[in-house]
Order: structure tokens, then C-alpha cells, then sequence
């Protein structure tokens, strides 16, 4: 009787496009940006990209191989962990970070609490802090061929002085190897958004909490932060593009409920202000999503909707 049922976890919807699809879309759509970084940092870039890919898939076979569970890698969960976890290392970063940082996100973030639909945070930021925290000298080296400078950020919050936002937006900085350009993550976003795999709640709120909170707080506070061209430089900068349209719309680490996801992306833009206006390092999307991820059963719980009959109008 028990074989009539597959019993998984929470949410449960019904829809007729399957997971297999839409990470072939989300893979479709980090593609732009992974290619310029390949063309933009050079050979490296696709090793990194490959070797982190090969790391998440291989790891998730073996276990779930091992463990006699139902091998779940044609679903391509474990490439587009893969491939987001790669984007966000920097091309200076020696070949072992990238493995040792895919078998983590599977191994302990995603595969440990039950596999896809059950990790209670993104296996590739979870995976990113991880090596952050460990290998902070990696992580944080810029220096490449031509790049021998800080980040735009890096630069702006220790001199003060304001980057060349054109360069930002189409690449031409250094940084992590999917990040730098905001022209081609823009492109990728606008593919998910079209074909409706992501909504644009989450990404507008978190933008315009963000703004907000840069506006006050940023550059001494009492409203200084309200320059075009000091808050365009911190929308392009570093990874909130590529962590807000591809890793904080995350279906399994982020709210269900529609205020639910705009009260996420309001915490997510404050947390993310909160790091790189008040925190040593020039950053702060990675730990504000981890952290987001963290809240969201607390989040749901207040937002979730009375049913009708209840005290809940009719929809």
C-alpha cells in the first residue's frame, strides 16, 4: 500500500512543469553571465566552473548511491548548485576550492537534511560561507593577469572614492567569476521572468529596501547616500545582481505566501545594507540570504493566509 504514495516535504503544489525543467532554465539563464566571466577572466574560469559542476554532481550520486536512495542527478539540481557556487569564487581561487566546496553544498547542506526540497538553506551560499570562513585569503583575492586591484566596492569603502559604474555594468572590473557583469545577469534574469520561472517580488523588494537603507545610512548616514551614482555603483557592485534574481528566489529557501516574500526581500535588502555600511567587508549579499533562509519558517508562520470561514476573505 505504502508504494501508492510518494510522501515528500512541504510545500505541496501541483504544477505541469517538473523540477528537470525549470533547473534546465535557471541553468539557460546563467549562462550569459558564466560565459562572459570565461571570456572575461579567461580559461580558469571554465576549469572552476567545471571541476565545481563535476564536484556537486559526482557527490550527489555517490551518496544517494551508497545510501540506496533514488539517484536524482538527471534532475539537474546538483549542476545549477554547481554552476552558482562556481560564479561566486574568485578565478585566483586555487581548483580544490571549488570540489571541496561542491561536496560540502551537497554533502552537508543539501543531501544530510533529505535532498532536494528539504535543505534549509542554499547549498551554494551555504557552501560559499563555508569557504569564506575557511579559506578567507582565497575567497577574498582578486589579483588575476590584468586585475591586481580591490573590488570596486573594496576600493569604495576604504577610500571613499566613487568606481566607474559603466565598467561595472558590463564587466570590465574584477570580482567573483560570475558577478562583474550586470548586463548579462539582467539578461538571465529577464529569461526567468519570462518564462515565469521566478517572481519579481522578491528581487524588486529586496532592490528598493536596499536603496532605501543605502540612502540613509551610507556614505556617514544623515542622508548622504541619496547620489545616483554612489547607489548605482552599490546595485552593480559585488554580488547582490547575481544573489538577488538567481539565489534568493530560490523555490525551497524562500517564502511560498506573497507577503511572505516581500517581507523577504525587505530583510534581505536591510541585511545586506546593514553588512556592507557597517560590516569590515565591502559585501554582505551571501550571509543576508543564509540568514534570510533562516527566518523563512518565521516568516511564513506570520504571513500565511486564514483559511475562509476563518476569519480569511474569499479569494
Amino acid at each position: 500500500m505504502s508504494e501508492l504514495y510518494h510522501v515528500s516535504a512541504s510545500p505541496h503544489q501541483r504544477a505541469a512543469v517538473r523540477t528537470t525543467h525549470i533547473m534546465q532554465m535557471v541553468v539557460v539563464a546563467l549562462l550569459p553571465a558564466a560565459i562572459f566571466g570565461i571570456w572575461h577572466f579567461g580559461y580558469r574560469a571554465a576549469l572552476h566552473i567545471l571541476i565545481t559542476i563535476a564536484a556537486c554532481v559526482i557527490t550527489e550520486y555517490l551518496y544517494e548511491y551508497f545510501m540506496h536512495k533514488t539517484i536524482t542527478v538527471s534532475d539537474f539540481s546538483a549542476v545549477v548548485t554547481g554552476l552558482l557556487l562556481a560564479m561566486n569564487l574568485p578565478v585566483a581561487a586555487p581548483l580544490w576550492i571549488g570540489a571541496l566546496g561542491g561536496v560540502f553544498a551537497i554533502l552537508v547542506v543539501k543531501q544530510l537534511f533529505g535532498g532536494i526540497g528539504q535543505n534549509f538553506m542554499n547549498p551554494a551560499l551555504g557552501a560559499r560561507c563555508f569557504l569564506l570562513i575557511s579559506f578567507a585569503g582565497h575567497m577574498t583575492n582578486f589579483t588575476y593577469d590584468t586585475y591586481s586591484t580591490a573590488t570596486p566596492l573594496a576600493t569604495l569603502k576604504e577610500t571613499g572614492v566613487l568606481p566607474d559604474v559603466s565598467s561595472m555594468i558590463t564587466g570590465n572590473i574584477p570580482g567573483t567569476i560570475g558577478e562583474t557583469c550586470t548586463i548579462a545577469l539582467l539578461i538571465g534574469a529577464a529569461f526567468l521572468i519570462l518564462m515565469g520561472v521566478i517572481s519579481i517580488r522578491i528581487p524588486l523588494m529586496y532592490f528598493l529596501s536596499f536603496v532605501i537603507f543605502m540612502g540613509l545610512f551610507g556614505k556617514g548616514g544623515i542622508g548622504q547616500g541619496f547620489e545616483i551614482h554612489f547607489l548605482a555603483a552599490h546595485l552593480a557592485g559585488g554580488g547582490l545582481m547575481l544573489g538577488a534574481w538567481f539565489m534568493a528566489t530560490d523555490y525551497v529557501t524562500s517564502p511560498i505566501t506573497k507577503h511572505g516574500q516581500l517581507l523577504y526581500g525587505i530583510l534581505l535588502g536591510v541585511l545586506t545594507g546593514i553588512f556592507r555600511c557597517f560590516g569590515n567587508s565591502a559585501e554582505g549579499v551571501s550571509y543576508a540570504i543564509i540568514i534570510g533562509n533562516l527566518l523563512v519558517p518565521l516568516i511564513e508562520k506570520i504571513t500565511i493566509p486564514k483559511p475562509f470561514g476563518k476569519g480569511g476573505e474569499r479569494q
